[in-house]
């Protein structure tokens, strides 16, 4: 193993602990509060994520007391039924959270409806993790805040590059100053498109829809982008975005973007964020470009770092311990009390209104063809 690869190695594992989501120490949380399962509830089974949930669910750090779905034919009918008993499924969301009190909810429909869950959420004082991102506009983003804010809850989005260990490795790459200041940052997310990979036909009636969704890949995959710039940035507020969306297949996408291009300035750095339904390949990777050298972060596991001119010097990074390793493990520390959710976290209300900024103000860019401020 070359020295350069070693001296990585050792730098990722020592600040891991100390920079995952930048969050604070642990509470004090008592041991009998933290073996107990958490109290979750669903609100929504038509996103293509809630098989993540499925997976996970019977290891015990999670208990469903309850699942809401407004729509006949997708509450009888999705995979959770076998699961969870019959007499957890609700076709009435409030009367879903009176019934069975959950600690916190997660939410499983359309972008549309994390508004709703909140609103009904928030003054029962429950919290809530939305699948990525938090809102399809500004305005719905900014009255979840408000909802937030008012009750004391907890609104965090999830997103599946969050708990990639090699974009924990990063920032501590980047703190040693190991690439110099960072001043570039390219961002690929996407997949040959949802109809192509075979996504079902509740996901796709709403991620195909502009209200619904917000748009197509722009929304879709550009959050992720968006999401991890802020991040790496500390929450510095973008001054300009400028984006491209283009519709390759109006065929199979009539009614929203399959490919978007969003440039965002930052008053440090430049982002890059291309979010595609087109491309011939899965791919959720990024480049953080440095003055000294750039690191390449492939997959979830894979990463290089060049320095100098060298070659990309590839390495696996190192694993990532509880909570911070899992969306369900990291919901159930938050809201117990045991971890701390910081303003600049992956997570974070903040940074996620940030997103939707950006998403927001690249749909106004394509429509009028300039840049506009966020």
């Amino acid at each position: 193993m070359s020295t350069l690869k070693k001296r990585l190695l050792c730098l990722c594992m020592a600040v891991l602990s100390l920079l995952f989501f930048g969050s604070g120490k642990a509470s004090a949380a008592s041991n009998d509060s933290a073996q107990e399962p958490l109290r979750l509830a669903v609100a929504g089974v038509t996103h293509g994520h809630l098989g993540g949930l499925a997976g996970r669910y019977g290891r015990g750090d999670f208990e469903v007391v309850g699942v809401w779905e407004a729509n006949d034919e997708y509450r009888a009918s999705n995979v959770l039924r076998g699961r969870i008993p019959d007499d957890r499924f609700y076709a009435d969301l409030e009367q879903m959270l009176d019934a069975t009190r959950p600690e916190a909810v997660v939410a499983y429909g359309s972008i549309y409806d994390h508004l709703r869950v909140v609103e009904a959420c928030a003054p029962r004082h429950i919290h809530v993790m939305v699948e990525k991102p938090l809102a399809v506009s500004v305005k719905h983003a900014r009255r979840i805040e408000t909802l937030a804010r008012k009750y004391g809850i907890l609104v965090i989005t999830n997103y599946e590059t969050s708990w990639y260990r090699t974009n924990q490795a990063i920032p501590g790459i980047i703190s040693e100053g190991t690439i110099g200041p960072v001043h570039r940052i390219e961002i690929y997310d996407g997949h040959q498109g949802p109809v192509e990979i075979g996504c079902k036909k509740p996901f796709l009636e709403w991620l195909c829809d502009p209200v619904l969704n917000g748009g197509g890949a722009v929304v879709d995959f550009g959050c992720y982008g968006a999401n991890l710039a802020t991040w790496l940035l500390g929450g510095e507020e973008p001054v300009r975005v400028q984006a491209t969306l283009r519709t390759n297949k109006p065929d199979v996408y009539p009614k929203v973007d399959d490919d978007a291009t969003i440039l965002v300035d930052y008053p440090s750095a430049s982002v890059v964020i291309n979010a595609s339904w087109c491309w011939p390949l899965n791919r959720k990777d990024m480049y953080v470009y440095g003055r000294k050298g750039y690191i390449y972060q492939e997959n979830g596991n894979r990463m290089s770092v060049s320095v100098g001119g060298a070659p990309l010097s590839p390495f696996d990074s190192p694993s990532l311990e509880a909570p911070f390793n899992d969306s369900f493990r990291y919901l159930k520390a938050a809201v117990r009390g045991e971890i701390t959710v910081s303003p600049t976290d992956l997570a974070s209300l903040e940074n996620n209104l940030i997103v939707v900024r950006i998403l927001e103000a690249a749909r106004r860019s394509a429509r009028t063809g300039r840049a506009v401020k966020p």
